[in-house]
């Protein structure tokens, strides 16, 4: 099976991806680990890439669609693999059908975790972490037994400045503007499948798996 993982900051897409390896046993491929890799092994294509990166510049979509081709063709992606963080765009998205083409392969489905964005928002905002021992914890989800102070070592926790609502907000918009095209591609094509990420895990992992148990 090969799919595309798309999710919003706070969709819990890291903890889905987990899941569906785990249980179907392809390789999560994410972009950041694709460019560690190349680099590590001094391929050509991670070369290039660092020597973009080492600027602080964006890798050009010709170098990261190339780097992505080199790890599509190895040995354990031929069962299927999870995408992670590529493509981002349309223009990526084309290539990446493009590329599949070549080497024989198709595109299954493109999952993506839907969550309502006021629901992202006190999920993303709600984090605290240990000023001490640096033990995360969260004002909904899994609060400290006394406010403010960390269970573990006593403490006190602070919330991060990327986690307050005006940084959230304003990643949240500019994740929303750069994946609609994308989601909009993706379901003209029909590979689109949404999933509800509002619900517990383990019912979220549950309908990705009823989807996924078609593919065997």
């Amino acid at each position: 099976m090969n799919l595309v993982l798309m999710g919003l900051p706070g969709a819990g897409k890291g903890t889905q991806a987990e899941k569906i390896v785990a249980k179907y046993d392809i390789p999560h491929i994410s972009t950041g680990d694709m460019f560690r890799s190349a680099i590590k092994d001094g391929t050509e294509l991670g070369l290039k890439a660092k020597s973009f990166m080492d600027k602080g510049e964006l890798v050009p979509d010709q170098v990261t669609i190339g780097i992505v081709r080199e790890r599509l063709s190895k040995d354990d992606c031929k069962k299927g693999f999870l995408l992670d963080g590529f493509p981002r765009t349309v223009a990526q998205a084309e290539a990446l059908e493009d590329m599949l083409s070549g080497l024989g392969m198709k595109i299954d489905y493109v999952i993506n975790i839907d969550v309502d964005q006021a629901i992202l928002m006190e999920r993303l905002t709600g984090r605290r972490i240990c000023k001490n021992c640096g033990a995360t914890y969260h004002l909904v989800f899994n609060p400290p037994a006394v406010e403010n102070v960390c269970d573990r070592c006593g403490g006190e926790l602070y919330q991060r400045a990327d986690d307050n609502s005006e940084t959230v907000k304003n990643r949240l918009d500019v994740n929303i503007q750069q994946s609609k095209p994308l989601l909009d591609f993706y379901e003209t094509k029909g590979y689109l499948r949404n999933i509800d990420g509002q619900q517990d895990i383990d019912l979220v992992f549950a309908d990705i798996d009823k989807l996924l148990g078609g593919l065997k």
